[in-house]
């Protein structure tokens, strides 16, 4: 009896001691809150457990060199383009830079799952690990993906196997321009991007949103201070080669340069330069350093104000509307500076003529009569006759007179010769006049100016710009 009775308080004792560490250590697996022990949450039931197993499992023999559906059906990519900036253009590489976020989206069967989020999202490594197009730039000279802190991309696994497959780039495209109707022109800059490898009958690529949504750009995206953007239009091309054929995604963006930069350094100082050398046609005939300076620094300004245009394009072989506007300022100056050397030519030979000549005769009259004047008066036989000097230098008449009539007297009478000066003045007069070619120059070469102007603005402001595209786009 005492025996039992021993093992009955031994087991009491086991037990209240057991009961007693029971509360001080908590059994693992539960934790007490409030009092009450709580079972803890089961791994298998973890959403970051559940998805590392899931990825686990799909990777799991998963070969990322293989295309979705290779030897059954063509894969589909769908994508579309969101631009953050659009700028700025170079005329002389023929290129422009543009900022976008790149998205793809396309199917992979072998990456179904079945988990507690229809939409995975997933970090850029993974990227390496499964398949993705191989989507180049045709027209791109240079591309950036950037990388700062991490790689800009993103990476989204829907639960039935589609996947967007996104990342930000800069793009340095090829910009084909038509130059004719520089600075009056407009252009329509390509973005062309396909697959490299992939012919048509294996991947095609689609616009996801359509042809006007799948291209957008950011308000106040555009950085172009020499063009508007006008917007832009979307398409589809297939190209053939050796290899065989490719589906080629097509976006135009339409620009149209703005014209002010242009009238204020170009047109305008042409035209007030030609203005200038118009001046001269104002100025005496006999100021030959004057016009000389006006000609010749009207033409050597228009040859600095060309060459300074030139530099801003590239070195095409055809000329451009700003050249055909520089060339015929530059024969209206030219013109001007050969107007005043005829004008010059023939004053130095009226001069020579009627001013050189004319004295001359008129020295030579005047010496003939003064060699006379002292003997006026001559007999003939016991007759007396007068020489009479009339105003006329070429008219002498002889008077017959009974008297005899004292020189002096004669002398006295006939004193008054016509005034050698007058003549010779008069004939100074045809060098002073103003030449009739200024006369005619100062109304042709304004109004020819003018009506220039007027043709050359209408054909080329009016004009519709004109959009060089592809003529192959589907």
């Amino acid at each position: 009896m005492a025996a039992t009775l021993g093992k009955v308080a031994g087991f009491v004792a086991g037990v209240w001691i057991s009961l007693l560490l029971g509360n001080l250590f908590p059994q693992t697996g539960a934790v007490v809150v409030g009092g009450h022990r709580e079972p803890l949450p089961d791994d298998s039931r973890d959403n970051i457990t559940i998805f590392t197993r899931i990825l686990d499992r799909l990777l799991d023999g998963y070969d990322n060199r293989l295309r979705p559906g290779l030897g059954e059906s063509i894969t589909e990519v769908r994508t579309n383009i969101y631009v953050t900036s659009f700028g700025p253009v170079s005329d002389t590489d023929m290129e422009y830079t543009i900022d976008v976020f790149f998205r793809q989206s396309w199917r992979d069967e072998r990456l179904k799952f079945d988990g507690p989020m229809e939409v995975l999202p997933l970090n850029n490594l993974l990227a390496s690990k499964i398949w993705t197009p191989d989507t180049f730039f045709h027209n791109g000279k240079k591309s950036v993906a950037h990388n700062m802190t991490t790689p800009n991309k993103l990476l989204r696994l829907v639960d039935n196997g589609t996947l967007l497959y996104t990342m930000r780039l800069t793009i340095h495209a090829e910009c084909p321009m038509h130059l004719e109707d520089f600075p009056m022109d407009a252009h329509a800059c390509p973005l062309k991007f396909g697959s490299y490898a992939y012919t048509n009958n294996e991947v095609i690529y689609l616009w996801s949103q359509g042809d006007e949504k799948s291209v957008s750009v950011a308000e106040g995206g555009s950085r172009l201070n020499q063009y508007d953007l006008l917007g832009h239009v979307i398409g589809k091309e297939t190209i053939s080669s050796s290899t065989g054929e490719y589906v080629v995604m097509t976006t135009y963006f339409h620009l149209k340069r703005k014209i002010g930069y242009f009238v204020i350094q170009t047109y305008l100082p042409c035209i007030m330069t030609v203005i200038l050398s118009q001046v001269s046609f104002w100025l005496n005939r006999e100021s030959v350093p004057a016009r000389t300076v006006f000609g010749v620094t009207t033409v050597l300004t228009m040859t600095t104000l060309s060459i300074s245009a030139r530099n801003s394009l590239p070195k095409v072989a055809y000329a451009t509307a700003m050249d055909w506007f520089m060339a015929v300022c530059y024969a209206f100056v030219f013109s001007a500076l050969i107007e005043f050397a005829t004008v010059n030519y023939f004053t130095k030979r009226s001069w020579a003529w009627d001013g050189k000549k004319e004295g001359q005769e008129i020295r030579r009259r005047e010496s003939a009569t003064l060699s006379k004047k002292a003997n006026n008066s001559f007999n003939i036989v016991g007759t007396t006759y007068a020489i009479n000097v009339g105003k006329d230098q070429g008219v002498t008449t002889i008077s017959k007179s009974a008297t005899t009539t004292p020189p002096v007297k004669h002398h006295h009478h006939h004193h008054h010769l016509p005034k050698m000066d007058d003549p010779y003045m008069e004939a100074r007069k045809s060098y002073n006049r103003v030449s009739k070619v200024d006369k005619i120059s100062r109304i042709i070469f304004p109004v020819l100016f003018f009506i220039f102007n007027l043709v050359y603005w209408a054909t080329y402001v009016n004009s519709k710009p004109v959009m060089m595209t592809s003529n192959n786009q589907n």
